[in-house]
């Protein structure tokens, strides 16, 4: 992957100086045009725009190129990560059945085997999930039969079996002020605002490093829309990379580096549901190490 990365990059520096190279020449050959043929005003004119257009192209191939080259990086960098989300539990999965098969193993050594096969079980079932919910979300149609979903219900299962699946039982996910039942409906699929839920919760938990500390916020913005807010206080945002954490495949410097586990599919599928429901995702932070704060934003139902 490293040897990849570096032939991009390079890829993306050819192509920049090429770009760049051609765009010089064609300024130098305009000016040179215009300073020859300045007093003849329809080769003038000619010449001006066919600058343009000459330069227009240049700049906008470039950009593309550079795009293309980018994106190709992105989609392999998924490829690799789902490989290893699916490889890894099927691995697991297969070495413990294994061994209850040639061993006669006492029973709560069986049972702490099953268990684990299950954990792995529901990882392999996560990462599938993820990727048939990003291709259902991919365009930003409307929710089809939308039905009535109390997202205060919705946060509090959440909530609770990101707690059970991380294994953290001391309050250190916690939904501030709960929420009444019944105070926020909207119109949507129930099972779109669930995912959207719980990766913003998931990621938190994720992104927090050795100390968690998530607080989930259900609260009205105005008279007709309602915001589910994910705040952590893990490793922080950088202003440039507020704006690309949506993407699909995209994930963070840090978290690379860190190893953290992930497709770089949830946050794009928050924002797919959110545009869905006819609401915005967004994001918010003070810089590295400082936390962040993911919202989701939709209309209340009228």
């Amino acid at each position: 992957m490293d040897r990849s990365g570096g032939n991009r990059r390079r890829s993306v520096i050819l192509v920049a100086l090429l770009g760049g190279g051609l765009i010089a020449v064609a300024v130098a050959l305009n000016i040179s045009f215009i300073v020859n043929y300045w007093r003849t005003g329809l080769l003038l004119l000619l010449g001006v725009v066919s600058f343009v257009v000459l330069v227009g192209g240049l700049t906008l191939n470039t950009a593309f190129l550079i795009r293309e080259i980018r994106r190709s990086e992105q989609h392999d960098a998924f490829i690799h990560a789902v490989t290893h989300e699916l490889k890894t539990p099927l691995a697991s999965i297969k070495l413990y059945l294994q061994t209850l098969r040639q061993r006669n193993l006492p029973p709560p050594t069986r049972r702490d085997i099953i268990d684990t096969m299950l954990d792995d079980s529901d990882r392999l079932q996560r990462t599938i999930d993820q990727i048939l919910l990003a291709g259902k979300t991919g365009d930003a149609r409307r929710v089809h039969n939308p039905t009535d979903v109390d997202l205060s219900d919705v946060v509090g299962e959440c909530v609770s079996l990101a707690g059970k699946r991380h294994n953290l039982v001391n309050g250190e996910v916690e939904v501030v002020g709960r929420p009444a039942h019944g105070a926020f409906v909207v119109k949507g699929d129930r099972e779109e605002l669930t995912a959207a839920v719980t990766n913003l919760v998931d990621n938190a938990i994720k992104y927090s490093g050795d100390r968690v500390r998530v607080a989930v916020d259900v609260a009205r913005i105005g008279a007709r829309r309602v915001a589910v807010s994910v705040r952590d206080q893990g490793m922080g945002i950088t202003g440039h990379e507020l704006k690309r954490v949506f993407r699909r495949f995209y994930r963070l410097p840090a978290a690379l580096q860190s190893r953290v586990r992930g497709t770089g599919l949830g946050l794009s599928i928050v924002r797919a549901v959110a545009r869905r429901h006819g609401g915005r995702a967004y994001a918010d932070s003070r810089g590295a190490e400082r936390g962040s704060t993911f919202t989701l934003e939709l209309p209340l139902k009228s």
